[in-house]
């Protein structure tokens, strides 16, 4: 691929990735299968991970006084555990596996939501037991294909919190959980000088898309904001499995 085709495809993964850090969930998820078009998704994803902690490092500053501190508490232990599952079976599990589980996980949850969209739920409280199993879950899926989006929203969706505070508890979770990838990646397939230059260059995308998320996070309507969660986690869920289908 010639440094054109390079900037334009890798540009829009990182630009995806700074929106979903700019709290608009599940659109990051596109970054990999973007990118695996032109290269491995196992060099795509190694090729991501400074992009998304740069893109974490605003989303910090964005949502610093809007999180959930309860769901932190709970999730990021379990999360960095996830990542520390994943490391140590990261030959044994295939892509193929991990993709068609987020997947039915994905479209279950939301087929549920729908078929529960004329009845009052009153909402969730945080709870030790299914953030444990979920947070987990997440840092897992999140370290083998940066998809840790659908297990985190199962879990934190039906507590119906307010806009800012889902999407920045998101974005606090996931800071973490990328950091805690960065030594294993390293360890799994060294960054090499190639590799750094390539990230550098699409920070600036990522900066902007995480500007633009927060501010269009802002700007939509809560309950559109969660309708728009949940159809992104549907077609990615569905993306997911169409993936495992065709391979």
């Amino acid at each position: 691929m010639d440094d054109l085709q390079y900037l334009i495809w890798a540009g829009l993964a990182a630009a995806m990735v700074g929106l979903s850090k700019g709290g608009l969930p599940t659109v990051g998820m596109l970054s990999v299968p973007i990118l695996s078009l032109f290269m491995s998704p196992v060099k795509a994803v190694v090729m991501l991970l400074p992009i998304y902690i740069i893109s974490d490092m605003v989303g910090l500053w964005l949502y610093r006084k809007n999180f959930s501190a309860i769901n932190l508490k709970i999730l990021v232990p379990a999360g960095v555990g996830g990542v520390l599952v994943g490391w140590l079976t990261a030959s044994l599990v295939s892509d193929t596996a991990v993709k068609m589980m987020i997947g039915v996980m994905g479209v279950g949850f939301v087929l549920n939501a729908w078929r529960k969209r004329n009845t009052t739920q009153a909402p969730r409280s945080a709870n030790w037991r299914k953030g444990l199993l979920w947070g987990s879950l997440s840092g897992f899926t999140s370290f083998i294909s940066h998809a840790g989006g659908p297990p985190f929203q199962v879990y934190l969706l039906p507590q119906q919190l307010p806009k800012l505070v889902f999407a920045g508890t998101s974005t606090l979770f996931f800071a973490v959980i990328n950091l805690a990838k960065l030594g294993p990646y390293h360890q799994l397939q060294p960054y090499g000088p190639h590799e750094l230059t390539g990230a550098l260059v699409l920070i600036p995308f990522a900066l902007v898309g995480t500007v633009v998320g927060a501010y269009l996070t802002r700007k939509i309507a809560d309950d559109w904001f969660f309708k728009w969660v949940q159809v992104g986690l549907l077609l990615v869920s569905l993306k997911l499995i169409l993936d495992v289908v065709r391979a």
